[in-house]
């Protein structure tokens, strides 16, 4: 599914932003906090982006297997992807959470 493969490249990136604007909001707290701000908050709209892109794929996957079987490697692949990108995310939240 060309799809899956597609969306799952937009979260990545959504998860790279995500991450580099944190990095840049820890990074700028102390001297510039106005600005921190500013990349506290467009780290934590790009993850509701990889959310809503996430929550698709689910929807996707779903419609799928109403009638279709999901051959075992689509599967492994799928399943290898989302426990990566769930991780990174876990990390990208915990940075957020600690900004505060």
């Amino acid at each position: 599914m060309e799809i899956i493969k597609k969306i799952a490249s937009n979260i990545d990136e959504e998860l790279e932003d995500a991450q580099k604007y944190i990095d840049c909001a820890i990074k700028e707290k102390e001297k510039h906090p106005t600005l921190a701000e500013l990349y506290y908050k467009l780290s934590t709209e790009e993850m509701k982006h990889a959310d809503m892109l996430h929550d698709e794929v689910v929807r996707i996957i779903g419609e799928y297997k109403k009638s279709n079987e999901v051959p075992p490697a689509m599967q492994a692949i799928y399943d290898y992807i989302h426990e990566r990108e769930m991780e990174w995310a876990s990390k990208i939240k915990y940075k957020q959470d600690h900004f505060r």
